[in-house]
């Protein structure tokens, strides 16, 4: 594949490839455009994305950089930090507790700073470096914060992160300690991205989601590179993702669409479900009303990395949905714990709130029966639980007992002691 341009989602009106974002001409989102031929040797062309670095740097050609890291530099951290490559994991006995045959969670929370951010940070900053930027800023509900703030120290790039003032404490620790300037702003995340788009017509900055947005959102796409390969190179049935700004949920089933025409992997588009926090619910509302716009909202719920109140890509993501046969739905933050709770117990894995409003949709689903039980389904988890352990707080028992065997005996439940 070859860069081309970008070129407006609306309009289609086409632009170079330059620190750009949105259409002079109609204002709508620009993304990345390329050439492509469908792949005559398909069995070469995978054994040679095999034979690359376990990052997502094997995808090199399928991104928009001109010049990827050299494979001396692919796990090096000049290049940043070596995303990708997180483990698809068989959940059997999740998908027995929700009366399914084969779900598999695909655990993006084994990122270096342990959130999917890090593969669109990896691309947006090595491409701003392409285009002669030397510092790295993002708006960011936190996720995204610690990955600029990370990759940038890596790299040994200046970086400038901004971020909600009441954003959670372990998210804000985890991005001050990275040496980065840290900027807290009173407002919620859109008025945090709304700052940062001004700033960036001020200062020569590299804003990963505002000016680098075209190229920062390609990253997501290697979520569906990976998935494809580590299925044995087809697609899933189903795909259950979280919602914020849709791009994630959007470009996920570009990576599929794109394989598919170059004939790399077999299978068709699968079914998308997206999955919102009931507090912060733009799109899973015009969705249940029929509408193609999202009306924005105020956000207000414990899934704080998915509080987009405007989401850019929230049409798009509303179009997917429709298109694939899928749906988007909403849960409440109980509704959420529940989710965490449910990952946890079956799998092992702790997430963080938006990996519980994933696991609580799909769970919805598979009660509305609207799962066959034979379906493929993967569940996307973009995030530690450690970064949001104020949600779990008290929602468990703990004894404490007096170090004595009797002590201990004592606190055993009834059925243990029969």
């Amino acid at each position: 594949m070859a860069l081309d341009a970008l070129r407006c989602k609306e309009c289609k009106t086409e632009y170079p490839l330059e620190a750009l974002y949105v259409c002079e001409r109609c204002f709508g989102p620009l993304e990345v455009v390329y050439s492509h031929d469908r792949i005559d040797d398909i069995d070469a062309a995978r054994r040679r994305i095999m034979a690359g670095p376990q990052n997502i740097w094997r995808y090199a050609e399928f991104l928009p950089v001109a010049s990827p890291p050299a494979p001396s530099l692919r796990a090096s951290s000049r290049s940043g930090l070596p995303a990708g490559c997180t483990p698809l994991i068989r959940a059997d006995r999740l998908a027995e507790r929700l009366g399914l045959r084969e779900v598999w969670v695909k655990n993006d929370a084994a990122n270096p700073t342990h959130s999917f951010k890090d593969r669109v940070v990896a691309v947006a900053m090595a491409r701003a470096r392409e285009l002669g930027f030397d510092v790295l800023a993002c708006a960011s509900t936190g996720n995204l914060a610690n990955s600029v703030a990370a990759n940038a120290a890596a790299a040994g790039l200046e970086s400038y992160v901004f971020i909600p003032a009441d954003l959670e404490e372990q998210k804000v620790l985890a991005t001050g300690i990275y040496g980065t300037n840290l900027v807290k702003v009173n407002g919620n995340y859109d008025d945090v991205n709304r700052l940062c788009t001004e700033l960036s017509g001020e200062y020569p900055w590299a804003f990963v989601n505002v000016n680098m947005r075209p190229y920062y959102a390609e990253g997501s796409k290697t979520l569906a590179y990976e998935t494809a390969e580590q299925l044995g190179w087809k697609t899933p049935d189903r795909i259950v993702a979280p919602i914020a700004s849709g791009s994630l949920f959007t470009k996920v089933a570009r990576g599929f669409e794109e394989w598919l025409e170059l004939g790399l992997i077999d299978g068709s588009i699968p079914t998308m479900n997206g999955a919102q926090a009931e507090g912060c619910s733009p799109v899973a509302t015009a969705f249940a009303a029929g509408l193609d716009v999202c009306r924005p909202v105020k956000p207000n719920t414990i899934a704080k990395s998915l509080a987009i109140g405007n989401p850019a890509d929230g049409p798009y993501a509303l179009d997917l949905a429709r298109q694939t046969g899928g749906s988007i739905d909403m849960v409440n933050d109980d509704e959420i714990r529940a989710g965490i709770r449910l990952l946890a117990e079956t799998t092992g894995i702790f997430t963080e709130t938006a990996g519980g409003t994933t696991a609580a949709v799909l769970a919805k689903l598979a009660q509305r029966k609207e799962i066959d039980p034979d379906e493929c389904v993967v569940l996307y988890i973009t995030g530690e639980g450690l970064k949001t352990l104020d949600a779990v707080r008290g929602s468990f028992e703990s004894h404490q007992i007096e170090p004595s065997l009797a002590a201990f005996e004592a606190t055993l439940p009834q059925s243990v002691r029969a």
